[in-house]
């Protein structure tokens, strides 16, 4: 009788053992779990701040694009607005050029006539004021007698031998031409000469 209490009682005291151990080894899983778990939440803290400061960052970008296309557009605008303004007498300029050339060949006209001494003056005062207006406004007058030619400024109406003048240089101009703030709007009609005769 004492031996099967001593055996049962041996029985028992292994049994708590055992369990101590399936106990440690659920503890330990337990608490590797938990550090999985809190790893698993500070990875997706992180990838929330991540994807938080992603678009505040976007944000920032498109906003200082949107302010250097707005400076842009800005600059754009004044220059436009400056270009209107020096071209808005254009057509009033170019209009009033036809005149201007009536009026130099009045002049001209009254050469051949002393007795009109008085009024040519006062034609020729006209004419000066009135280029003196248009020079304000930004016209500039080509007469380019003795210049080398030039197709973006000159139309050449004929070629003529010079003794004088080298070969491609303007001879004559028969009609003047003229710039609106260095952009051209009348071309000036020359005689260009051919260079020396050949005999």
């Amino acid at each position: 009788m004492n031996k099967k209490e001593a055996n049962t009682q041996s029985e028992t005291s292994d049994k708590p053992e055992v369990n101590k151990e399936a106990g440690a080894t659920q503890e330990n899983s337990n608490t590797a779990e938990a550090q999985e778990s809190e790893n698993s939440k500070a990875e997706s803290a992180k990838n929330s701040n991540e994807s938080a400061s992603t678009p505040k960052e976007d944000f920032k970008s498109l906003y200082l694009r949107s302010v250097a296309d707005l400076e842009n557009f800005r600059k754009r605008v004044a220059k436009d607005k400056q270009e209107i303004i020096k071209m808005a007498n254009g057509s009033l300029i170019e209009s009033l050029l036809p005149v201007i050339d009536t009026m130099k060949l009045g002049l001209q006209a009254a050469d051949n006539h002393p007795e009109a001494a008085d009024i040519k003056k006062g034609f020729e005062m006209v004419l000066e004021q009135l280029n003196r207006a248009l020079q304000d406004n930004g016209l500039v007058e080509l007469s380019p007698e003795g210049s080398l030619f030039d197709p973006n400024l000159h139309e050449s109406i004929a070629y003529q031998a010079s003794e004088t003048v080298p070969e491609d240089h303007v001879i004559q101009t028969v009609r003047s031409g003229y710039t609106l703030n260095d952009r051209l709007i009348r071309a000036a009609n020359v005689i260009v000469s051919s260079g020396k005769e050949t005999s």
